[in-house]
């Protein structure tokens, strides 16, 4: 398997300017969600960790996992909350 270094490079190059242009348009919404974390933690509506359980919940419904896991998860977030 023969490859053209300068090819090679030309592709490492245009990666990277994608992987940044992308990265560049993603920033808003990565604010966003910070911002989304601090004012929840601020107002003492949610922990840090509820937080992350409340993610972790989100990402298995999304992926289609287990429903009881999911469950599971909710119970605890609920335990934390007493």
């Amino acid at each position: 398997m023969s490859t053209d270094y300068s090819t090679k490079e030309e592709y490492v190059i245009e990666y990277i300017r994608a992987l940044q242009a992308i990265e560049e348009e993603m920033e808003p919404y990565k604010e966003h969600k910070r911002d989304l974390r601090s004012n929840y933690a601020k107002n003492g509506w949610l922990s840090p960790a509820e937080m992350r359980q409340a993610v972790r919940a989100y990402r298995m419904l999304r992926k289609g996992d287990d429903i009881d896991q999911f469950t599971n998860y909710f119970e605890e977030l609920a335990k934390n909350r007493i």
